[in-house]
């Protein structure tokens, strides 16, 4: 997805981040035979006889078709060695497939999950087969929890009991398998297939403390079908997890009045009492800010009165510094409230008004006649933000002056006509704290101070600024390869009134009572400034799961009005939400982007404000499948539907019905009617709309109670287009715009692929033999040639903006 890190959007894989299950070393292992003695539950089987990967396709194939991939899938590579069914490898043993030595070798993973990249490097479309050897000293039933990058198929002693075709990323557990052990030996395959990128597999038994957490998270997305199923293979119905919760408790906050009912019809006991707030809270932060880590500050406020803060982990890891609440933390975008509300204010004494033109501000700026303050407000005026251009993180390091990062973005073509679309925008925002500067004629930095940050007493806010040192300031981390390092550390004049400002959780809690007791704003400036925009055709847009006013998002969640932001930079992630309706506030400040599982901010946040808040939220519907549902009606369904320029895939595979957003895995998602449908492994569902002919015209995606209207786009049929032909594309292709660069085409046996710098490649599809289309992103391609019949450019349709690209 083409999306600056500074976006506030919500992904399925940042859900999935929860699932996160960490095992122990597990012991009883025979060295170089990958032979256990007994499974321990909840402990992950590290040590396989592995044999050499095994190519899915031919050589000298230039084919990746699906349907050649499943039938790989489906042969048995092991037949002339045992077969799948039979064999008994040792480790250093060499066998022979289509007349090439494979080997098998032992290996001992230091992690939970088998990183195959880390054992063969990097393969696609191959397969892997893993062995191991289970001795048992009896016949017994266990829960195996399984996860696979990507398709899989399982044998024990000799019978296939798993097989999965389906393209996916590795997490923990994503599939359940009941097994029966027998006494003495038992010999356990896997066949792990491979198609692009990461690979790997892993596995354990479920015990205790793996049934309790799946158990508490399905009580918590009110899954009904997999409580009854944990409870069957005989999850513990009132067993408590690491933060001292218990289904029972989890339901209850979620609000899940169905699933509340049926815990307690199967013996949940009532009398348990669920911890004090502030033991959970303190509980949510203590899992994840653990050890060297970075850390996080929290507060939470009702009635004007703080009820709970606290600090976690360190604000230097280097030198053993706390993160408190008296930490300073670049807020990143939460900026932009500060900005607009200066604006506001300016309008308020008649100084300027959000019709105003940019032109009056900044007469040489193209278009600017075009565009106006509101619209720059409210992420609607098609200038291209500036953080997205490639070369942008080469030159964050150095300072800038507001007139030359200007000059830097100023003349690029606009994404769309000012109003016609909503798309994030950082260079709005930066140009409207320069306009502050003009009107006011003060710096940005001394016009917050004088207007809101002496008066509020917020004597821990400011403009962050290289060259000067401050106290209590946080250093920012990233997690990368499973370690925290130092994050580029942005000079923030890059940033601007789009993102400049450090703070406190405790002068972002009085700036948020002072906003809504009325001390920063008149009314009509708030009402103006927590209204959702409209663009030119009177629709809302809702990418951000919500409306966008003046430096706020203004949504729903349980029935609450909610105002918020969230912020994020290299080694910087924060979130300020508000619910206007019971008069309370969360703050969540940490020093870690990219962050660690479980670390990013508006997760935390969303955590807490369930634990404080959920008595007064409205309560959720739990979900079951409907097994009436026919599988015939998934049909209708099928296609791509467009998530604010990237794609959701819909595809039918059988009886199953499975969802992928671009660059995320592939999950099934389950009927609860005929046309609602949810996934199991997040708390998240979607409604296919039909019209009145009965043509499915878009969905409606719920999650974190927030709402994305994706309409569905028009089918595409791939045309069938020698791949020699694509040869005459090859070549680097040069577009005016900084934003893009350089795309970089590239053909790779039958495909053909493009990449703009600083972006991952994407496959381009055939329509004609010059036009080509992507099933990831909302994007079209054209290939122009010349007289001669040369090639010499491509045109490029997105997100309503054609762009030309010159061959080199």
């Amino acid at each position: 997805m083409f999306i600056g890190k500074s976006s506030y959007y919500i992904t399925l894989a940042l859900a999935l981040a929860i699932l996160g299950i960490v095992g122990s070393e597990f012991h009883g292992v025979k060295a170089m035979q990958a032979e256990y003695k007994d499974l321990q539950p909840d402990v992950f089987m590290k040590s396989w006889l592995l044999l050499d990967p095994i190519p899915v396709f031919p050589e000298g194939s230039v084919s990746k078709d699906e349907e050649l991939q499943k039938k790989a899938f489906a042969n048995d590579f092991l037949a002339e060695n045992g077969g799948e069914s039979g064999i008994t490898p040792k480790d250093g043993t060499t066998i022979q497939i289509n007349d090439k030595d494979y080997k098998w070798q032992y290996y001992e993973s230091n992690d939970d999950i088998v990183d195959l990249i880390k054992v063969f490097g990097q393969k696609d479309y191959v397969i892997a087969y893993a062995w191991a050897e289970i001795v048992s000293k009896e016949d017994k039933d266990v829960l195996l929890g399984i996860g696979t990058d990507d398709s899989v198929k399982i044998w024990l002693n000799g019978k296939l009991i798993h097989e999965k075709w389906i393209g996916r990323g590795v997490n923990k557990d994503d599939d359940i398998i009941l097994i029966k052990i027998k006494k003495g030996k038992n010999q356990l395959l896997f066949k792990v297939q491979n198609m692009q990128m990461a690979w790997g597999f892993c596995c354990r038994v479920l015990g205790k403390e793996s049934l309790t957490e799946r158990l508490i998270y399905a009580a918590g997305i009110g899954n009904l079908d997999d409580i009854e199923m944990l409870l069957s293979y005989g999850a513990d119905i009132n067993a408590k997890n690491d933060i001292g919760i218990n289904a029972l408790h989890k339901a209850t906050m979620a609000g899940r009045k169905d699933t509340v009912d049926l815990l307690i019809a199967k013996g949940a006991d009532t009398n348990i009492k669920m911890p004090d707030k502030e033991i959970l809270a303190d509980a949510v932060f203590n899992r994840v800010f653990k050890g060297d880590s970075p850390g996080a500050s929290v507060l939470v406020a009702k009635d004007g009165k703080i009820i709970y803060q606290k600090g976690f982990g360190y604000a230097d890891i280097g030198n053993k510094v706390p993160f408190t609440i008296e930490t300073k933390s670049r807020i990143g975008s939460i900026t932009k409230q500060f900005t607009a509300s200066a604006i506001l204010k300016l309008q308020e004494e008649g100084k300027l008004s959000v019709n105003d033109k940019l032109s009056k501000f900044i007469p040489d700026f193209p278009r600017g006649d075009e565009v106006t303050v509101h619209q720059l407000l409210t992420h609607i005026s098609g200038i291209q933000s500036y953080t997205s251009k490639p070369d942008f993180m080469n030159k964050v390091l150095y300072e800038v002056k507001p007139e030359e990062l200007i000059e830097y973005f100023k003349n690029d073509p606009y994404n769309f006509n000012p109003g016609e679309k909503w798309m994030y925008n950082n260079s709005g925002y930066f140009l409207l704290g320069y306009i502050v500067e003009k009107i006011s004629a003060m710096s940005f930095d001394d016009y917050l101070k004088k207007t809101f940050f002496e008066p509020l007493g917020m004597k821990n806010t400011g403009i962050h600024k290289s060259r000067e040192i401050l106290e209590n300031e946080a250093y920012g981390y990233s997690y990368e390869n499973g370690k925290f390092q130092k994050a580029t550390n942005w000079d923030m004049s890059w940033a601007g009134g789009a993102g400049a400002l450090y703070s406190t959780v405790g002068d972002l809690y009085l700036w948020n009572e002072a906003v809504f007791n009325g001390k920063v704003l008149n009314e009509e400036s708030l009402k103006s400034a927590f209204t959702p925009v409209k663009l030119n055709d009177g629709t809302e847009p809702k990418e951000l799961g919500g409306g966008y006013g003046y430096g706020w998002v203004v949504m729903e969640h349980r029935g609450l009005k909610t105002i918020l932001h969230g912020g994020g930079l290299n080694g910087f992630n924060s979130d300020l939400t508000r619910y206007s309706d019971i008069s309370a506030t969360v703050v969540v400040l940490q020093n870690c982007l990219d962050p660690a599982p479980g670390m990013a901010a508006s997760q935390l946040s969303s955590q807490i404000q369930e634990i404080f808040f959920w008595e007064q939220m409205r309560p959720q519907e739990s979900v079951k499948v409907d097994k009436t549902v026919s599988a015939n009606k998934y049909d209708d369904y099928v296609g791509m539907y467009d998530y604010g320029g990237a794609i959701m895939k819909i595809r039918r595979d059988g009886e199953h019905l499975l969802a992928q957003l671009a660059g995320q895995p592939e999950f099934e998602i389950f009927p609860k009617s005929e046309n609602e449908f949810f996934w199991k492994v997040v708390d998240a569902q979607v409604t296919f709309v039909k019209n009145e002919k009965g043509e499915v015209t878009h969905i409606i995606h719920h999650q974190g109670g927030r709402e994305i209207n994706a309409p569905k786009l028009k089918d595409e049929i791939s045309a069938k287009v020698d791949p020699s032909v694509y040869d005459q594309y090859v070549g680097e292709y040069k577009f005016d715009i900084a934003q893009i660069g350089i795309i970089k085409i590239t053909r790779d046996g039958d495909k053909l692929f493009a990449q703009a710098t600083g972006q991952p490649k994407i496959e381009l599809l055939p329509k004609s033999e010059t036009e080509f289309y992507s099933d990831l992103v909302v994007l079209k391609v054209n290939f122009i040639k010349d007289n001669q019949g040369k090639v010499t450019k491509l045109i490029i349709n997105q997100s309503g903006m054609t762009i030309e690209g010159i061959k080199k």
